[in-house]
């Protein structure tokens, strides 16, 4: 197994996460250098996580550290210039989300990822734990039979203080409200337990939070493999969980949980008839890590090591992407999107805000009903 000389790109509050798991991975990766703008909070979480190589710029730190892989903790609205930059100069991108803020900039990856003989990655940890993998194993096989129905809710509370950031709360930073900032980890989860999705009908509100994105999103999504799924994505519930629900023909399988899971956190029941076979397969899974940083890092280090092609890599991370942009422009089109229908020339390919038009919609309906019509530039 090698040893992956690894960079962190952004040092805010995410950083310390990625450090932490760095330094947990029994060797696997070495911290050699990070990267901020910001000279005072780079010198103290590289004092703090005793990194010697320190860089103002990123082109400066491909071309003197040398990574093998470049982790980006920087705002949404960074990833995507700076994952092709990684990745044109040959070096591994393991991004935050979102990917990117538009399906229009994402695909700007295939070249870049061609031209440097690199892979892109995002962060979705919740991929990673055992369970997800038992899960995913076991529904629409003989034990748990095909899924019919599900539930994928993102249910947090943020106050109008998180908001202070000038970066959040914007289309052009963020690239839309929870929808892409907070509820993409979990219906990314869905999406890997169920595969692809064909059909989206969806809402998105500005209810009470002063931003000019949504506060609440809510979709019905028609899957492939004939499912149908609820989604929510929500900033304003006090009582905050992240909860998925897929009844299958004999068995429901339910994950609850905040922001990570432990295998505790799981929940398998079997229809009448079915409860011996149904728990008797679930059981018989490895069911001992839980989900991650830590948990994506080390499949990240065993595909490269392997030769394989990196997991959450950039085709299946696409779909969760253009999901996110499929609610948007059923949201704000009242029409339902179908998957394949965002293209270039369509009006949501370029962004989330459909030039403009959700800027419009969300305004319209907060004055209509009374609710905070407020909003940042």
């Amino acid at each position: 197994m090698r040893t992956y000389r690894v960079a962190i790109v952004g040092t805010g509050g995410i950083a310390a996460v990625h450090a932490d798991n760095i330094a947990r991975s029994g060797g696997r990766a070495e911290l050699v250098a990070a990267c901020d703008v910001d000279r005072a909070r780079l010198d103290g979480f590289a004092d703090q996580h005793g990194i010697d190589g320190r860089y103002l710029t990123l082109t400066d730190l491909l071309a003197s550290a040398k990574p093998d892989i470049v982790h980006l903790c920087t705002p949404p609205m960074f990833h995507i210039d700076q994952a092709i930059e990684c990745l044109e100069a040959g070096v591994h991108v393991l991004s935050e989300k979102p990917p990117a803020l538009s399906l229009a900039d994402f695909d700007r990856l295939d070249k870049a990822q061609a031209k440097g003989g690199a892979q892109f990655s995002c962060v979705f940890q919740h991929r990673f734990g055992d369970a997800a993998a038992a899960a995913k194993e076991l529904i629409g096989a003989a034990d748990f039979g095909r899924p019919l129905v599900a539930r994928c809710d993102t249910l947090w509370y943020r106050p109008d203080s998180y908001w202070d950031l000038p970066w959040r709360g914007t289309w052009k930073a963020e690239g839309g409200g929870p929808t892409m900032g907070h509820g993409i980890h979990q219906f990314d989860l869905l999406l890997h337990l169920l595969g692809p999705w064909e059909e989206v009908t969806a809402l998105a509100v500005r209810q009470a939070r002063a931003t000019s994105t949504e506060d609440l999103s809510a979709a019905l999504v028609r899957f492939q493999n004939g499912s149908i799924a609820t989604i929510v994505n929500s900033l304003l519930s006090p009582r905050e969980t992240s909860d998925i629900r897929i009844d299958c023909e004999f068995a429901t399988v339910e994950l609850s949980h905040l922001y990570g899971y432990s295998t505790g956190n799981w929940t398998v029941t079997g229809a009448l008839g079915h409860e011996q076979q149904v728990s008797e397969a679930w059981t018989g899974q490895p069911l001992e890590r839980g989900s991650g940083h830590s948990a994506q890092f080390l499949a990240m280090y065993d595909a490269l090591d392997a030769g394989r092609p990196l997991p959450a890599g950039a085709d299946s991370v696409r779909q969760t992407l253009e999901l996110a942009a499929a609610i948007y422009a059923s949201a704000f089109t009242g029409a339902p999107v179908r998957r394949g229908e965002i293209v270039p020339g369509h009006p949501f390919y370029g962004g989330m805000d459909g030039e403009g038009l959700g800027t419009k919609v969300l305004e319209a309906t907060a004055l209509q009903h009374g609710a905070l019509d407020t909003a940042r530039a």
